[in-house]
């Protein structure tokens, strides 16, 4: 027969905490998206390690998305072209700073227009929302009083099928969920980028606190 346990000396002290062996909790994975959150109206925001100086501390405003590849525009990156330089008529309905934005390095020469309008109008097509594109070769008038104010963009941002896909595997891009109001924000460059990290949530919204220069992290 097997001696009984001995009893604790009461005089050792209280006994020690046992090991458990457990592992702290695992901190949360960095959510940046997939290809499949790509789609009209979603915001592609340039990851800190995205040094091409093109989107450097960019973000996209996707227009088009299909397996023909990927379309969109920089927001945030006013030029110094005045509008009623170039377009005249369509000057009145900008939001300021009524200038050109640089939308992106392709064919730079052709100027793509976003405006917000809770209805349809002639001369508008719908982006996702609330959110249209502009024919600049209609009428300015016919916009009067039935838009909320629009954006004129020179060039716009492109991928070709998988490219983009590579891109955020990558690590470059995250992708999030855009709202009507970004295209027409007076924000530019690191203001604009904080502001959508901002309404992030988990470890992505605290990238905002990097710096804007990745290579001072």
């Amino acid at each position: 027969m097997s001696p009984p346990p001995a009893l604790p000396d009461p005089d050792s002290g209280p006994p020690a905490r046992p090991v458990t062996g457990g592992r702290r909790p695992a901190v949360p994975t960095l959510s940046v998206g997939g290809i499949e959150d790509v789609r009209p109206g979603a915001l592609l925001v340039a990851m800190p390690s995205l040094t091409d100086p093109t989107f450097a501390g960019a973000v996209v405003y996707v227009l088009d998305h299909s397996a023909t590849g990927t379309l969109g525009v920089v927001l945030g990156k006013p030029s110094q072209v005045e509008i009623r330089d170039v377009l005249p008529g369509w000057c009145d309905l900008a939001v300021a700073p009524a200038v050109f934005h640089v939308g992106g390095p392709c064919e730079t020469d052709t100027a793509l227009c976003l405006a917000r309008c809770a209805s349809p109008v002639p001369g508008l097509r719908p982006v996702v929302g609330d959110v249209h594109l502009v024919d600049l070769d209609a009428d300015p008038e016919l916009l009067t009083g039935q838009v909320e104010g629009l954006r004129v963009f020179a060039g716009y941002a492109g991928w070709s099928p998988g490219q983009l896909a590579e891109e955020i595997a990558e690590g470059a891009w995250a992708c999030v969920p855009g709202h009507p109001d970004d295209v027409l924000l007076g924000e530019s460059g690191p203001q604009l980028w904080r502001r959508v990290m901002a309404r992030q949530a988990g470890r992505l919204a605290v990238l905002r606190t990097a710096p804007d220069d990745p290579t001072q992290n």
